[in-house]
């Protein structure tokens, strides 16, 4: 009984203390920076474009 305690708040202070959530949420809003960055640059291009073949006016 002892020993399935022992393992329970082991695992218990493991949880609470692991920080791989916080990486987790980083990686993903770098993502979406990222993500953001390019659609701005898609709609860039396809602006060019269409001023491009609209004659430039």
């Amino acid at each position: 009984m002892q020993n399935n305690f022992t393992r329970t708040l082991l695992l218990l202070l493991v949880l609470m203390t692991a920080t791989s959530c916080e990486i987790i949420g980083d990686i993903f809003q770098a993502g979406m920076g990222f993500g953001i960055f390019l659609v701005i640059v898609v709609i860039a291009v396809i602006v060019l474009i269409i001023s491009k073949l609209g004659g430039g006016k």
